[in-house]
């Protein structure tokens, strides 16, 4: 269930118009930033691998769903409050 609903919310954050960058927190701490829709790749089929990839800067990271604490829109440099969509 958790796996189907990070990739939902992900999918929805880099089809937002326009495009605004946002975190993926980990559940050890660490963070990614999306600056752009494809620095990051995954089978967006329900039910397949949980497996995806984050290409930014350089930052290599290869992750799955389950590993995945939170999401958050970017602006300013913070999250906007009220948009952090826990894992």
């Amino acid at each position: 269930m958790k796996v189907e609903l990070v990739r939902t919310e992900l999918q929805r954050l880099l089809r937002q118009s326009p495009f605004r960058p946002f975190a993926i927190n980990f559940n050890g701490g660490e963070r990614a930033i999306i600056e752009h829709p494809e620095n990051v790749a995954f089978d967006p089929r329900p039910g397949s691998s949980s497996d995806f990839y984050v290409l930014t800067g350089s930052l290599r990271l290869f992750s799955t769903f389950d590993d995945v604490s939170s999401m958050a829109i970017l602006s300013g440099g913070g999250a906007v409050p009220g948009e952090a969509v826990p894992g």
